[in-house]
């Protein structure tokens, strides 16, 4: 049973409230007055609150910035009860995190219909996301916003891209989010010299470009589509949406896009200190989990020689003759030009 905790000076609407939420199977606790309501939610931790505005000595705002200053009930879900002359100082009240209000007078299924919609967002909140369309979709549903990922496709461009196209260059301001509907793109830096450096690979149902939107700054890189891709551009307003509706959903969605940073940083320090075989062995194993997977043939890797060095970040030469090796030692075979990993155990070793 979930408990609710109701914070409201006025007797009849506080015992009002009690009353419905009590019929529908929820713990109620109450509190006369702002004070009385911090003391009860650091003591009982409920799944979460409803506030009055108004309230004599510490009003609800008050309220609101002193559990949201305290780890331990910062991430309860708030509702402000507010009368609508008080509406104008309802977006104050949004901007300090609020999670959503009900305007008096209001009706019984009015007040359920907000709490149980909010005990959903909860949920998906709590969830183990992947970051791909079904993730993206999922928190978008945590939103005011009935949009999904289909929808903002559906309202903004699908753009394709020809093999080798420049999606972005390092040094532009981005304006989109994008999405991969089909295809691989990678993303690169290019050092004085000439050389590329691969920074990261993308997939179908990954997203790119998040980094320069988050800081709100420029790219710090380029991307390139590596064979014909089909990307979804979500408009940085939906984006941002996004980041700030919440706290909470804020966090959940950058580390929805962050995973695969841990992953990076170990392959740009495997690049800059491996030998060259542990380099070339983790540039195979990592396109052979993340990349280019081949349904019909899931150990062919179908991928330029220029490109491979690249991210295994080394010449092309040096490359060829580490394969070659590689062939000689029964860890790959290659087939008109196109890598066969035929023991990835020992390849993985390589790596260790």
């Amino acid at each position: 049973m979930k408990t609710i905790l109701i914070i409201e000076d006025n007797e009849d609407i506080r015992e009002n409230v009690a009353e419905i939420l009590m019929l529908s199977n929820y713990k109620v606790i109450m509190a006369a007055n702002g004070k009385e309501g911090i003391e009860s939610a650091q003591v009982n931790h409920p799944e979460l609150i409803i506030c009055d505005i108004m309230m004599p000595g510490v009003d609800g705002y008050g309220v609101l910035h002193v559990l949201h200053k305290d780890p331990e009930t910062q991430n309860i879900p708030f509702i402000f009860l507010t009368s609508k002359s008080e509406r104008s100082d309802f977006r104050i009240a949004m901007e300090m995190g609020a999670d959503d209000y009900i305007t008096k007078p209001f009706a019984g299924n009015e007040l359920l219909n907000a709490i149980e919609s909010r005990f959903k967002k909860i949920e998906v909140l709590k969830k183990q996301l992947t970051p791909d369309l079904q993730g993206f979709n999922e928190l978008m549903s945590t939103l005011d916003t009935k949009k999904s990922l289909e929808d903002l496709k559906n309202e903004s461009n699908t753009n394709t891209y020809k093999k080798r196209q420049v999606i972005y260059k390092e040094g532009a301001h981005p304006h989109y989010l994008y999405y991969i509907v089909k295809g691989k793109v990678k993303t690169y830096k290019t050092h004085e010299d000439g050389k590329d450096l691969v920074i990261d690979l993308f997939n179908e149902g990954d997203f790119l470009g998040y980094v320069a939107l988050l800081e709100g700054t420029s790219y710090k890189e380029n991307a390139e589509s590596m064979e014909e891709t089909e990307l979804a551009l979500i408009p940085r307003k939906d984006f941002e949406e996004l980041i700030n509706s919440s706290p909470v959903t804020s966090r959940k969605f950058i580390a929805l896009l962050a995973k695969n940073l841990v992953d990076k940083e170990k392959q740009l320090l495997g690049i800059a200190y491996n030998t060259l075989r542990k380099k070339v062995a983790e540039a195979l194993v990592s396109l052979l989990k993340k990349y280019h997977v081949n349904k019909k043939d899931p150990y062919l890797i179908d991928i330029s020689r220029d490109d491979l060095a690249t991210i295994a970040g080394t010449a092309t030469e040096s490359l060829i003759r580490t394969l070659s090796d590689f062939k000689s030692e029964n860890l790959i075979d290659i087939k008109s030009g196109k890598v066969v990993i035929t023991d990835s155990r020992k390849l993985e070793n390589l790596i260790r």
